[in-house]
């Protein structure tokens, strides 16, 4: 695939939400990655000359490592900076951290704690801004996610999708990118730690122009039964750790074990975006099933973000 045939990205080219992609453009961007994955030769100069910034306030494996080989694969340089010890804003203004970055390299990647960072990266800085996580998206995983879906199952549309567990980053992005490709997505969740009113009533909208579904309930097993894919989460997230004991207590029922897992269809899979904390949202006997695509998932991040650094910057 040349580069041509990327995705023409919307506003100056971040990717903050996922949203910034349309429907059409979405399963383009798949076929990208699918181009990247199978061919990567193809791409190992698509950032030759070009330098990226690795922003973290939370601590990575899968999304740094992934992030540092793709830009070292394709011929670029990255400068990792560790802010989880001083947060963004902290030390000076984002806005001028934004307004030095520009200067010397070709795009930010950043994994914040609030979504504003973002947002105030991409404002004051005239290079891509890429979302590597915050506390409201997480839309490399998410596509990462889909691109598994589709390898396994082929088509996207009237994929029957369930996610069990917090309504959070990662449940927010899997909504969008469900809507995107139109898939049928059912979100059970405890009372109280439901997705964004907002972004479930945007992803509606999506929903409604590719013919997909959504449905938000409590029930685990009416979320699971017959699904092609079963997602989970932790339920604690980085920054939520006082709330641990109580989030446990609250999601006792939402486990994805073998009894729940049994009622998913017969070719079902299952996914976590990991890491993952064996014994609470998920037990051994699922996470190490052959059914299991976590590592699928954690493979094709590297593939998916290099398709992100190729649309953006090459």
């Amino acid at each position: 695939m040349s580069k041509d045939a990327a995705v023409s990205l919307a506003l100056k080219g971040d990717l903050l939400t996922g949203v910034e992609l349309g429907a059409s453009q979405v399963r383009q961007f798949l076929q990208l990655a699918a181009d990247v994955k199978a061919h990567p030769d193809r791409y190992r100069a698509s950032l030759s000359g070009k330098s990226l910034v690795l922003i973290f306030e939370k601590p990575s494996l899968r999304t740094r490592v992934t992030f540092e080989v793709a830009v070292a694969q394709m011929g670029g340089y990255s400068t990792f900076l560790d802010h989880t010890t001083i947060r963004l804003g902290e030390r000076e203004p984002v806005r001028d951290i934004a307004r030095n970055l520009e200067r010397w390299v070709q795009g930010i990647v950043a994994r914040v704690f609030s979504q504003k960072s973002l947002e105030d990266l991409a404002r004051n800085s005239n290079v891509p801004v890429i979302n590597a996580l915050s506390n409201k998206y997480h839309p490399c995983q998410a596509l990462a996610d889909f691109f598994t879906l589709q390898e396994r199952f082929g088509s996207l549309q009237g994929l029957k999708f369930a996610y069990v567990g917090d309504g959070n980053d990662m449940c927010h992005s899997l909504l969008l990118a469900a809507a995107q490709v139109g898939a049928d997505i059912r979100v059970a969740t405890p009372k109280g730690y439901e997705p964004d009113a907002s972004i479930v009533a945007y992803a509606e909208r999506i929903a409604h122009e590719t013919q997909g579904k959504i449905k938000i309930m409590r029930s685990p097993m009416e979320a699971v039964t017959d699904a092609q894919a079963v997602y989970t989460d932790v339920w604690a997230s980085m920054g939520q750790e006082s709330e641990a004991a109580e989030r446990n207590a609250a999601f006792g029922g939402y486990q994805i074990n073998d009894a729940l897992f049994a009622l998913a269809a017969g070719d079902a899979v299952f996914l976590h975006c990991l890491p993952a904390h064996r014994g609470l949202e998920v037990t051994d006997s699922v996470m190490d099933s052959p059914r299991s695509v976590v590592y699928d998932q954690a493979e094709n991040r590297l593939h998916v973000q290099k398709a992100i650094l190729h649309t953006l910057l090459a």
